[in-house]
This record gives structure tokens, C-alpha cells and sequence, in this order.
């Protein structure tokens, strides 16, 4: 047989009760003034660096640079297409959508091509937006609220707002933590991209 202990069990641990921590200079090499590691453990973050308007203007003439080779491109492509054959959206879908509408009855085959195209188009543009705020927020990640606030900041695309609502909460301490202000609720920011339309040649 084992002797017994005569020292009690050490307390149970309660979840949420504060820790004890030992008096300084109980461990050796520990710096007299408490733990030197703590300090850098619990320090606060350190604030955004301020965005300059200077710096906030380059972004939005490049990303109006952006748009605007974007739609070149675009237009470049339309007149260059030759084969109507391959879609990346399916035409099926496409159509049983437009006969959706009561009053539709035919559909001439051309249509869903044209509205194949209208449609990667629309994506494309709305993508690029949506990358251009989320490269604004230094992310690499598109993300629903990117979307949101592309759609918040472009006029054309106001149809959408009721579909992709914006998290205001989201939007607001994302403005403060850039240091930009945050427009009134409802109403969309200013829009460094306006929409570009290319003139035909």
C-alpha cells in the first residue's frame, strides 16, 4: 500500500474565475517588472494607416482604367464573334426563363444567344466591380458585401438593391477602420466608376 498524501487536492477549476498569476521574480530570468511577453500579447492593434484623398482618387481612376479596357475588350470580342454555336451559359436555361412570361409564345433561336451573351456580360461587369471594392478592403476573396457594394455604387444597376440588400453594420466599421466616411443608410456612396458605355467606331 501507497502512503497517503497529507497535502489537500488542489482546487477544482471554476470556468470563467480569474487566474492567479505568480509574483514577479518567482521564475528565474524573468524580467523583474512582471512578463516581458505579456505586453506584445495584449497590446491593442495598431490603427489603420490613414488613406489620403490623393491616394483614394488614383484608385478610382485606375479602376476607371480598368472598366474602360474592360468594355473595349468586350466590344472587341462581340464584333470578332463568329461561332454562335458555344455558350458558357446554357440556352435551355435561358429560354425556359424568358417563357416564363405569359405573354411570351415563341422564341426565335437567336434570342437566348443575345441573352446568353447580355447575361456573361452583366456577370463579368459586376465581378469586376465587386473585385475592385474587395481590392479596396485589401481582400482576395470576392465576397456577397463586395457584390453589394458594387451594385450600391453603380446607378445602373439600382434595380438591384432590393435583391442584394448591403449589411449596413458591416459597411460602416469597414468605412471607419479605412477612415473614409459612411454615407447615410439607403443612400449609395459616391461612385469613383461611373458607368462607361463605348461609343461605337
Amino acid at each position: 500500500m501507497e502512503p497517503k498524501s497529507t497535502t489537500p487536492p488542489p482546487p477544482v477549476p471554476v470556468l470563467g474565475a480569474p487566474v492567479g498569476y505568480p509574483p514577479p521574480g518567482v521564475y528565474p530570468g524573468a524580467a523583474t517588472a512582471g512578463y516581458p511577453h505579456a505586453p506584445a500579447l495584449y497590446a491593442p492593434p495598431p490603427p489603420p494607416p490613414a488613406v489620403s484623398a490623393a491616394s483614394q482618387q488614383a484608385a478610382a481612376q485606375q479602376q476607371m482604367q480598368q472598366l474602360q479596357v474592360f468594355w473595349a475588350d468586350q466590344y472587341r470580342e462581340i464584333e470578332a464573334t463568329t461561332d454562335f454555336k458555344n455558350h458558357n451559359l446554357p440556352l435551355a436555361r435561358i429560354k425556359k426563363i424568358m417563357k416564363a412570361d405569359e405573354d411570351v409564345r415563341m422564341i426565335a433561336a437567336e434570342a437566348p444567344v443575345v441573352f446568353a451573351r447580355a447575361c456573361e456580360m452583366f456577370i463579368l461587369e459586376l465581378t469586376h466591380r465587386g473585385w475592385a471594392h474587395a481590392e479596396e478592403n485589401k481582400r482576395r476573396t470576392l465576397q456577397k458585401s463586395d457584390i453589394a457594394a458594387a451594385i450600391a455604387r453603380t446607378e445602373v444597376f439600382d434595380f438591384l438593391v432590393d435583391i442584394v440588400p448591403r449589411d449596413e453594420a458591416k459597411d460602416a466599421e469597414a468605412a471607419v477602420a479605412a477612415g473614409m466616411p459612411h454615407p447615410s443608410a439607403g443612400m449609395p456612396a459616391a461612385d469613383g466608376m461611373g458607368y462607361y458605355y463605348v461609343p461605337q467606331q
